[in-house]
């Protein structure tokens, strides 16, 4: 493994952010090539969509109409901040009978639980009291919890306790929750990208809070370019990024515990909780981004590889062919970072050579 400098580990700002895992490099304007940009917020981030036209004479009212009608539907579907949405009314809902919900819904359910069984779950949404317990999410209880509390939670998690069956949810313990964040997101971008391409587009780029999907070229006429930012320089005012993705289509997330942090009785916890363990993670692995067709893939995976060992995840996305990966992490014998990577994406290195 080979490093280009040292860099120690800093101080890591206590300020939760949002997870925005890419930054978007944008080069001069072409003349025969025309792109345009809708900008706007939703989940409790922002979005961004490009598409590359030969004509001037769009619509572009209409188009962004569509994407708002499209993003308010999902929050309406999957958000927990949102204690009258899909999600939330099934999380209140005290039955063990089948709990009817939408074909979206279903279509994530279904998502969740195919890559929690992949993982040997390592990858659950059943989570919410557990994120809660530390301190995230729309209800967080304050203070360190304890153990009876954290063994508590894990009595009342665990994907296998949902079940889906004609078009329904079904719990096998009542008082089961459901948290989507770490699917949701890919989910919407792959929405907002499909009703883009209806519209006859295929140069097209869609981002929502640092997850991505696109196909064809930029205005340039080149791959869409994606940078990853450097965890630990997050907070500075200059763009640093350990690598630069080249994409011309596909679907690109990342996750890492570098940006929603939480300060809970003077000791600094990232909100990646394993499932398992009903504990954050402890892990060399700083950041993980996951390329897939996908971005629903792409972002669930990239969740359940932060919770893995590195070892444990590269063999994981070797062993998987719809998914491809790079790590970021901390050597824990000289303090270094690397760089490293599975499979053929097109990256070109800025700070550091790939295992």
């Amino acid at each position: 493994m080979i490093v280009l400098a040292n860099i120690n580990l800093k101080a890591i700002s206590l300020k939760a952010r949002p997870l925005l895992g890419f930054l978007l490099f944008f080069s001069g304007c072409g003349n025969e090539r025309n792109q345009f940009t809708i900008n706007g917020n939703t989940m409790g981030t922002t979005y961004s969509i490009k598409f590359v036209s030969s004509t001037t004479n769009i619509d572009i009212e209409s188009i962004e109409s569509g994407i708002d009608s499209l993003l308010n539907q999902l929050n309406k579907q999957m958000s927990t901040w949102d204690p009258k949405s899909e999600i939330s009314l099934f999380n209140s809902w005290k039955s063990l009978e089948p709990y009817p919900v939408s074909e979206a819904l279903l279509k994530v359910m279904n998502g969740a639980i195919d890559i929690s069984r992949k993982t040997d779950g390592l990858f659950d949404i059943t989570v919410y009291e557990l994120m809660r317990l530390w301190g995230f999410g729309p209800n967080p209880k304050s203070g360190m919890p304890d153990n009876n509390e954290i063994i508590s939670a894990l009595n009342r998690s665990g994907y296998g306790k949902i079940t889906i069956k004609n078009e329904t949810l079904i719990k096998s313990n009542k008082s089961i929750k459901v948290d989507l964040n770490a699917i949701a997101k890919g989910y919407g971008v792959d929405k907002v990208f499909a009703y883009v391409r209806t519209k006859g587009y295929e140069d097209i780029f869609v981002e929502i809070g640092g997850e991505v999907r696109c196909s064809g070229k930029n205005r340039n006429n080149r791959k869409w370019t994606i940078g990853i930012e450097d965890p630990l320089v997050f907070d500075s005012n200059d763009n640093d990024f350990c690598a630069i993705l080249h994409l011309d289509d596909g679907s690109v997330a990342t996750s890492g515990n570098y940006r929603n942090i939480v300060n809970l009785d003077g000791e600094i916890l990232g909100h990646t909780i394993n499932p398992k363990t009903g504990f954050p993670i402890q892990t060399d692995v700083l950041s993980v981004t996951v390329l897939s067709e996908s971005c629903m893939i792409a972002d669930a995976w990239a969740t359940a590889l932060m919770v893995m060992d590195y070892e444990i995840g590269y063999e994981k996305v070797n062993n998987n062919p719809e998914i491809d990966a790079v790590w970021i992490m901390k050597d824990s014998e000289d303090g270094n970072r690397y760089v490293s990577k599975s499979g053929n994406m097109e990256i070109k290195e800025l700070k550091y050579l790939f295992k």
